[in-house]
């Protein structure tokens, strides 16, 4: 089978990693790809937003899947886009349709949507510019710390937690009034700050049966001890200790189960990822958000525990066949450290030889590119995020200490990574 991958980042680097061990890949085809996917396939100079040029050449190379990586393509409607063209439909789209996407499209559909059916979720208002006076009025009258989201896709930078009244009141008035992010922020969400202790959970669904991919906890702040700027995620851990099987129950019982109902009430097509955000508060499971597909840098971490064939997995998911699939999932721990540019989530530039990479030997760690390209023969620095260094280990200490002494090897001017992750497990 010809498969057509969509994405660029780290994520996509280890779903390529591994759908290029498949027995069902005959080809791979990445795009657009960065220079860690080229060594697993053929990269492709085309984004995943331009249908038309995927369209093309789906039909020329006769592709017979597309897994979507990014939410952007399937927020616009590519599984739509293919399903409504007589050319198309016949290639298995892995990833939701236009309006499952919604679950990570707007903040606020899939609140309705976790309310309508009974998930556990933070108490929460939404406000528009029609309605801005009777949010300021609710933002007086309301404890903080309180949490703004932006109802549409804000490039992961659309939601703040804001410490005291004065705050609130100034984000929500940027976020309306001023288009802090644009489109996305004519709606806002406001939402009951919950404290506890949070982790990610990946759901793989054929629409009516589901599986459940190892969880993950990754690591925000840019800095050691999860201080400073928020950032796409600096690293990943994997089994997460704190979840145990009566939290996991309860987790499936009360937010993975009524989300797959749901979806099915509510005859919203959906064969592909979701990831949940989940909190822990004093021993009970709020669901956070949904986003319509895996998780970056988690899937560096949670992907190569997979120990299945990850083409048939899919296969099984494009004819519905996921419950006969049993996945297996290797007991060690993965520790993810990502690697980023001097001077990210802030300024940074760009361009620089990444050295060290022909020493790295796969039994020692895997290294999954994020913004790397390709030029003259050598590899250098494409993005804020780099690499990403997954190690396998006995303990989370022992994988972090693997996935650290590569990255003495692995070197780029500048070049930086937080040594901490999963500290709170050591």
């Amino acid at each position: 089978m010809k498969i057509l991958l969509l994405g660029s980042g780290g994520r996509e680097h280890a779903l390529a990693w591994k759908l290029s061990q498949s027995t069902h890949c005959s080809q791979l085809f990445i795009a657009p790809g960065n220079a860690g996917t080229a060594g697993c396939g053929t990269n492709v100079d085309i984004l995943p937003t331009q249908f038309e040029e995927l369209k093309k050449f789906c039909v020329e190379q006769a592709v017979e899947m597309v897994v979507v990586g990014p939410e952007e393509p399937l927020v616009k409607g590519i599984y739509d886009f293919f399903a409504e063209d007589e050319n198309l439909r016949n290639i298995a789209v892995i990833g939701p349709s236009k309006e499952g996407a919604r679950l990570e499209g707007s903040k606020a559909f899939a609140k309705s949507f976790m309310l309508r059916h009974g998930i556990p979720t933070a108490a929460y208002k939404e406000f528009d510019l029609d309605n801005y006076e009777q949010g300021v009025a609710y933002l007086q009258a309301h404890p903080t710390p309180i949490v703004l989201k932006a109802d549409g896709l804000a490039a992961g930078k659309g939601v703040i937690i804001c410490q005291n009244p004065v705050e609130a009141m100034a984000e929500f008035e940027l976020m309306i009034q001023q288009s802090k992010f644009g489109d996305a922020s004519k709606k806002v969400v406001v939402e009951e700050f919950l404290t506890g202790i949070e982790v990610s959970l990946f759901v793989l669904t054929d629409g009516l049966h589901y599986v459940m991919l190892p969880e993950a906890k990754d690591y925000k702040r840019i800095g050691v001890g999860d201080k400073g700027l928020n950032t796409g995620g600096m690293g990943a851990v994997s089994p997460v200790p704190f979840v145990d099987k009566p939290f996991m129950k309860k987790i499936i019982t009360r937010i993975v189960e009524p989300t797959i109902r749901g979806l099915a009430e509510e005859n919203i097509n959906y064969k592909g990822f979701i990831f949940l955000g989940v909190i822990k508060v004093k021993d009970e499971p709020y669901l956070i958000e949904y986003n319509c597909r895996l998780g970056d840098p988690e899937t560096e971490a949670v992907i190569p525990r997979l120990r299945n064939d990850l083409g048939a997995l899919l296969i099984a998911v494009s004819q519905q066949r996921l419950s006969d699939v049993k996945l297996e999932i290797d007991p060690r721990d993965t520790v993810t450290i990502v690697a980023v540019s001097k001077g990210y989530p802030g300024e940074y530039e760009k361009g620089f030889e990444i050295e060290g990479l022909d020493m790295i030997r796969e039994d020692d760690a895997i290294v999954f590119h994020a913004g790397t390209r390709l030029e003259d023969g050598k590899t250098l620095t494409n993005g804020g995020r780099v690499l990403a260094i997954t190690s396998f280990g006995k303990t989370i200490s022992q994988a972090v200490e693997k996935s650290k002494a590569i990255l003495e090897i692995v070197q780029s001017e500048g070049m930086y990574y937080r040594g901490d992750i999963g500290y709170e497990f050591y």
